[in-house]
Order: structure tokens, then sequence, then C-alpha cells
């Protein structure tokens, strides 16, 4: 046991779990790894139909990551900063996509804007039919990854406190240039942790896309949705696509939660 780790006052057997827990994580992205057949990786990768589901879900994905930034960075500080009666359960009412099945997130999309939906049959009079298009891709990627923009505005805001927006506001400075000049520079962090997590969380979308947008290629066929279809065909073409998935999240969540920089201690 390293000097720190005596420091921060760590036990011996808090490593036991901790490792099991690793390998349990690990382990199986191995395996993929090692299943890949790396002489038909590339070409795998280069298939038409593996191309344009790569594609459209790097479009859709960085999509729905803007919509959820314009979305979830006013719901995060809604939540962070006002304080108004029924506060908790409309904060409930918007993470539920986190522990929610996709697929009934899809469910209830088309029961909202399809044809015969609750605003769906409006829709459709006006001559506008959202589910099964690459749009319906974009609100499905937005309704389950909006949470983790609203979560870290929100934790980043409150850490943040509201010191620095109070002297500003005694300064004279208005509501909109408190926001514009204090608030949004102290959330940089959670702004980006936020839109990092939500883009990997749209790129690796499956259950509420297929329900709600359905899967046609170059339209609605993303990539987890193009791994599903080929899985049983060509395990390996199945495999390679996975892997393109896995780095890219790996990719995502490493510039999300990056350790921050030690501080200097002052003498």
């Amino acid at each position: 046991m390293s000097r720190r780790d005596r420091a921060a006052g760590l036990p011996g057997w808090l490593y036991v779990p901790a490792v099991i827990g690793l390998l349990l994580v690990t382990i199986p992205l191995l395996a993929l790894v090692l299943r890949a057949d790396p002489a038909r990786l590339w070409s795998l990768l280069t298939l038409p139909s593996s191309q344009d589901a790569l594609w459209l879900s790097l479009r859709t994905a960085a999509a729905s990551t803007v919509v959820c930034l314009v979305l979830g960075v006013p719901l995060g500080l809604v939540f962070a900063r006002a304080r108004f009666a029924g506060r908790n359960v409309l904060r409930a009412l918007v993470l539920v996509p986190l522990v929610l099945p996709p697929v009934v997130g899809g469910i209830a999309l088309l029961y909202t804007f399809g044809r015969r939906g609750l605003l769906g049959q409006a829709l459709d009079v006006a001559g506008i039919h959202l589910p099964f298009t690459t749009i319906a891709v974009v609100m499905a990627q937005v309704f389950v990854s909006l949470p983790f923009v609203v979560l870290g505005i929100e934790g980043t805001a409150r850490s943040a406190g509201e010191r620095f927006e109070g002297i500003a506001a005694t300064l004279g400075a208005s509501p909109s240039r408190v926001l514009l000049r204090v608030t949004l520079p102290l959330i940089v962090p959670g702004l980006v942790s936020g839109a990092v997590m939500a883009f990997a969380r749209s790129l690796g979308e499956f259950g509420a896309t297929l329900a709600f947008a359905g899967s046609l290629q170059g339209v609605t066929r993303t990539l987890p949705l193009q791994i599903y279809l080929v899985r049983e065909s060509d395990a390996d073409a199945a495999v390679a696509l996975a892997l393109v998935l896995i780095v890219l999240a790996i990719a995502g969540v490493a510039l999300a939660y990056r350790p921050a920089p030690p501080r200097r201690e002052t003498p």
C-alpha cells in the first residue's frame, strides 16, 4: 500500500471487492477484443451498411447532444437555483429515463408523437410525421440522454454556490448578464462532462430508437441496431462494430471524467 493510500485511510480489504468489480467489467470487454478477427476488421467496417450505421449514429448523437445542452443547461440551473413548489417531483420526472428501460421510453414517445398519439394526431393533420424518421432517432436519444446534462449542470452549480452570482447582482448586473458572465463560466466542467456523457449515451442508444424510429438503413438504423441485426448472420461483423462503439464510449467517458489536477499546497 502506498503512502498516499495510507494517508487516505483505505483499509487493505477494500481492494478485494474493488478488484472483483474491475474484473467483472474489464474481462468481458477483453473477451470481445480477443474474439475480433484483425484480418477481417477493416473489411467489415468498410461495408456500406456498417458505414451508413456509423455515420448516422455520429450525426444523430451530435444533434441530440446539442439539443440536450440547449434544454438541459436551463433545466439544471432551474433545479439548482430556483425555489418553487413541486421542484423535487419535476426533477424526479426529468431523471426517470435514467432508470426506465429504454424500450419503454420509445413506446412512450410513440404514444405521444405517433399518428394516434397524444400530440401526434394534431401533427398528422399538419402533415408532420415524426416516427420512423431520422428526427425520431434524435428525439429518442434526447429522451435517454438529457438527464446526464441536467445532473452535470445541477451538481456543478450547487458545488459552485451562489456567492459570486450574488456579488455580481449587488454590483448592478442584470440576471442575464450574471448568467452569461458568472454562472456559465462556473459550470463549464459540468457542461463538458454532461455533453460528453450525453453524446456517448446517444451513441449507444438502442431500445428507444428501435421502438420509436424503427430500423431503416441510412435513415434510422444506428450502429447499435446494425450490431443487433447482423449478430445472428455474421458474428464477426457484430464484434467489429461493437469494438467501434466500445472505443468511442471509452474515449467519451475518459474525457468526461478526467481527474482534476492536484491542488498546490500553500506553505
